[in-house]
């Protein structure tokens, strides 16, 4: 991540659009069950509404710092996993739930993106719910955030075929003027 988009995401401004805005319309009528995981939760806005929804929650984060500095903030509410989306470090059927807010596209091709969709399929329990939101990654701000920065934007036109690819049923695709949001379910064997 640039300077420029580390000062962006690090805004209580942006935090405030991701807890308020983001995430209660993509969780709307979700059950998460008791155990949540988030796959790439950043500064951790999303993170702190999953706190207050589940039980349990679980974050992994790719990013030492970015880990670190949420393992100080929420450890006593969440835990803190340093790792990648794309080789979890979790036993097959561990999660009720697993989101992810905005950060799909810092994924770094559609084939790692697939690859991250399928660990997801792999811990999630038979039923379970896979949901989130990401950039639809139009715009000159957009653009000029990510200079520099890993941006692959997915087309919400395609994603749930993608989903469906790697096992996913019952997807639910819903394009926005800025961002698209989804959910999808682990069907049962």
């Amino acid at each position: 991540m640039n300077r420029v988009h580390h000062w962006y995401c690090a805004r209580e401004a942006w935090k405030r659009r991701v807890r308020e805005e983001l995430v209660p319309p993509a969780l709307a009528g979700l059950d998460l069950g008791e155990h949540v995981l988030e796959v790439g939760p950043g500064f951790g806005p999303a993170t702190e509404v999953l706190a207050r929804r589940a039980p349990a929650v679980t974050a992994l984060e790719l990013g030492p710092a970015l880990a670190q500095a949420l393992r100080a903030r929420l450890g006593g509410e969440v835990e803190v996993v340093e790792g990648d989306g794309r080789s979890m470090p979790f036993e097959d059927a561990s999660f009720s739930a697993a989101v992810c807010f905005t950060m799909l596209h810092h994924v770094p091709s559609p084939q790692a993106q697939d690859e991250l969709f399928r660990e997801v399929r792999r811990v999630l329990r038979p039923g379970a719910t896979f949901a989130g939101t990401d950039s639809s990654g139009r715009g000159i701000g957009f653009a000029l955030l990510h200079i520099g920065d890993t941006r692959v934007v997915i087309d919400p036109a395609t994603l749930a075929e993608r989903l469906q690819r790697v096992g996913f049923e019952d997807v639910a695709v819903s394009a926005r003027r800025d961002h698209f949001r989804f959910s999808a379910r682990r069907p049962h064997p």
